[in-house]
């Protein structure tokens, strides 16, 4: 007698495409926004709590949690794509939400600042593993030809999270204090997603391999340099400096992340000094990710009918000009204009950089490509808060956000000079790969 196949035992057949792996590819949707939800707990909170439980007057030392969280996840970022070619996604994914079991409880417990310092790198590293897995994950699964839609699910969904989650401890901290209940919710986003990637996610590093299996290097030879065995040295200098695409996306990335560490930790402070509510607060504090991740359905998209070099010039202008008018404005209604156009410049930016990464990287070291790109991204925390804070001790916030906004606009210069056009549109026969 026969007896059945084992589930876990079955092998089903490895295709590319999102219709193709579209149960997959929502519940990496699903995971991400939890993702983002563990990074919205803090953003209206955390800066009124340092001002106000802990007394941190000096804007440089108030955003040393800015700081340490993004040296942690900009670190483990680089590392995250070579664990990820070595052993696996899931098991990355996994030890990601481990270590982001203890952050709420810590924020809500902490006696000192210290506490907080320590949870905000707890918070980096998990960030750096889950987020950094699920983007690899899902160009993984989509392949080449809906690259940009899919980077704009991915973003949409932890950003939309994010907003959400910010709005919401907003009116938690002006009902119920700020703490614990602000950060209840971060217990509840932690166990969840620990629950469905260890039982529901699976595996795609053999759809990468695939795709790898059947690459075809462009017709132009712009990347014959970039062939499938580079070392991890290589990778790194490629992506940082060398390629013009990669370095160009890199330092975009940096400087995106650098004014959005600004946003985080000096826009509640001037709220507040304003005369603004917690809760009015909140819902400024949620607008700007809303409009990002909202936005990003559209962008994404976009970018692989349109191309990925416009819209990430527009974008960093986009932001610039946004900045600009949060440094002039003293009223919810102007910035709450501020903070739309600067979701919207972030929302044409995100996902098209992430898609350019994984136009032209290799799918041998993508993975590790993608690491690369968001240590620089991610190192944009770090270099925000420590420039904010300074500029802001030194000449007051509004100046600070005059110099993150000049940066931006520099940054978009950049992209404009440097990068070329990374969209490659496949002919038939790739499709049909794809």
């Amino acid at each position: 007698m026969s007896t059945p196949t084992s589930p876990a035992r079955t092998t089903l057949p490895i295709r590319l495409g999102l219709r193709q792996n579209a149960p997959q590819f929502a519940l990496l949707v699903a995971v991400n926004a939890l993702v983002g939800g563990m990074l919205g707990q803090e953003r209206t909170v955390l800066p009124l709590l340092g001002e106000q439980e802990f007394g941190l007057r000096a804007y440089t030392a108030g955003l040393t949690f800015i700081a340490v969280f993004g040296l942690s996840k900009a670190a483990v970022n680089y590392v995250a794509g070579t664990w990820a070619d070595r052993w696996g996604r899931k098991p990355v994914l996994v030890a990601g939400w481990l270590v982001a079991l203890p952050v709420p409880l810590l924020l809500i417990w902490a006696p000192t600042w210290g506490w907080v310092i320590v949870a905000n790198v707890l918070l980096g590293v998990s960030q750096g593993l889950t987020w950094s897995t699920t983007v690899v994950m899902k160009i993984d699964l989509v392949g080449p030809a809906r690259r940009g839609l899919a980077m704009g699910f991915n973003e949409a969904a932890g950003y939309a999270a994010v907003a959400v989650t910010a709005l919401a401890t907003g009116y938690l901290a002006e009902a119920y204090e700020l703490r614990p209940a602000p950060f209840l919710l971060g217990i509840a986003f932690a166990a969840v997603g620990l629950g469905l990637s260890t039982l529901l996610v699976r595996e795609t590093r053999e759809h990468a391999r695939l795709e790898a299996a059947h690459h075809v290097a462009r017709p132009d030879g712009r990347h014959d340099h970039l062939h499938a065995g580079l070392t991890d040295r290589q990778v790194f200098t490629q992506t940082s400096f060398r390629e013009r695409a990669l370095s160009a996306a890199s330092q975009a990335g940096l400087v995106n992340n650098l004014n959005d560490g600004l946003a985080w930790g000096l826009f509640p402070i001037l709220f507040a000094g304003a005369g603004l509510s917690v809760g009015r607060i909140g819902v400024l504090a949620a607008l700007y990710p809303a409009v990002w991740g909202a936005g990003q359905l559209v962008t994404g998209a976009l970018s692989d009918r349109w191309g990925r070099k416009p819209m990430i010039v527009a974008g960093m202008w986009l932001q610039a000009g946004a900045l600009a008018l949060v440094a002039v404005a003293d009223d919810f209604t102007a910035w709450a204009v501020a903070a739309v156009l600067l979701g919207a410049g972030t929302a044409l930016v995100y996902p098209t950089l992430l898609a350019a990464v994984g136009d032209v990287a290799h799918p041998a070291w993508r993975a590790r490509a993608v690491g690369v790109y968001r240590l620089w991204r991610d190192g944009g925390f770090v270099a925000g808060a420590l420039l904010a804070g300074v500029v802001a001790d030194l000449l007051g916030v509004r100046a600070a956000v005059w110099t993150v906004a000049a940066l931006t606009a520099a940054s978009g210069v950049v992209v404009a000079v440097r990068m070329y056009e990374t969209l490659h549109r496949p002919d038939p026969a790739e499709e049909r790969h794809g």
